[in-house]
């Protein structure tokens, strides 16, 4: 077979793999959108929170240890115990429940009924205000993040499809990385298991509801607090699981927040009010940055990953606002 249709398949694939952590991000942004009308500006800045809560709680760092000491003239940084992961996640969820308690309790609680902006620009104020206090917990320096995830290159899919190259000597098999295939199978089940609590649970049709209209779910006896801190909680558990992917794959750190720049082609193409959109649009994403890079990138210099996916965003912005999924809004005047 020929080295460009080769490379050109297994560009593909590393573009889904791609496409699929981008989607894990959007995911949160979806969330909250369709329940609340709220764009989280901060969807990215909880990943970035949980992850590093994760990491804090699993190495047993004290939490405000340079504060605490700068303020006491100690020198504690540690509590001298570590946790196992999985006893780190569950905690790391926990805290991220109590993140959306106060989140609602203190800041939207008395925001209802205001302008979409108010409430866009209410998500900024909060996300710079959430990457200070990360700082102050645990510190800025980089976080090597290992919850026994595997990482690097697949041996055993490059042995097994080195066949497909019939003999072409510059083809060693498809090179695909253990932690995208992971985050894909998470994704799958993450998004199954999203659409079936939307679909088939009290509270993801209380959720729907108060999405379609606040005043008719009040008017039936719902409580928009609990729904919307329901609604935060699971967006951050959708963060701690981002966060745990992205941090795995490339250390926590600050720059980890700007994944959500990343997520924005993904809803417009997807839709903000879609959870399959969601990973259609980050599919679409990921597949066609790698695809330019690999087939225009040579011819115009390179870099096309950094301004392709918001191009191509732009064009749906005015073809198709609303995205692949989204629903359609129809303004009588």
């Amino acid at each position: 077979m020929p080295d460009s249709l080769l490379f050109g398949t297994e560009v593909v694939l590393n573009g889904l793999m791609a496409g699929v952590l981008y989607a894990l991000v959007a995911l949160g942004f979806v969330l909250i959108y369709k329940a609340s009308g709220i764009f989280n500006y901060a969807q990215g800045v909880m990943a970035l929170f949980a992850a590093m809560t994760l990491y804090g709680i699993m190495v047993g760092q004290v939490p405000f240890a340079h504060l605490i000491n700068a303020i006491f003239g100690t020198h504690i940084h540690h509590f001298g115990w570590e946790v196992p992961a999985v006893i780190a996640i569950v905690l790391t969820v926990v805290v991220m429940v109590l993140f959306a308690w106060l989140v609602q309790q203190y800041i939207f609680r008395h925001l209802v009924g205001q302008e979409p902006i108010i409430l866009f620009m209410a998500t900024i104020g909060l996300a710079y205000f959430l990457e200070g206090v990360a700082d102050l917990m645990w510190g800025s320096e980089i976080k090597a993040l290992d919850v026994g995830l595997p990482q690097g290159g697949s041996f055993w899919i490059e042995e097994n499809t080195q066949w497909m190259g019939m003999g072409n000597e510059n083809f060693y098999g498809f090179f695909l990385d253990k932690l995208d295939l992971i985050a894909t199978v998470i994704a799958a089940v993450l998004v199954i298991a999203l659409v079936a609590f939307s679909q088939y649970t009290k509270q993801g049709r209380a959720m729907r509801a108060v999405a379609d209209d606040h005043q008719a779910a009040l008017s039936v006896g719902i409580n928009l607090n609990f729904i919307w801190v329901l609604v935060w909680s699971v967006a951050g558990f959708v963060a701690l699981v981002a966060g745990i992917v992205w941090g795995s794959k490339s250390g926590v750190q600050f720059s980890l927040s700007l994944i959500a720049l990343k997520a924005l082609p993904v809803l417009m193409l997807g839709g903000f009010t879609s959870i399959p959109g969601a990973i259609v649009g980050g599919l679409i994403i990921g597949v066609g940055e790698k695809l330019f890079e690999f087939a225009i990138g040579p011819l115009v210099g390179g870099a096309t990953e950094n301004w392709f996916a918001y191009v191509l965003a732009l064009l749906f912005l005015v073809f198709r606002p609303q995205g692949l999924f989204g629903d359609k809004i129809i303004e009588r005047v």
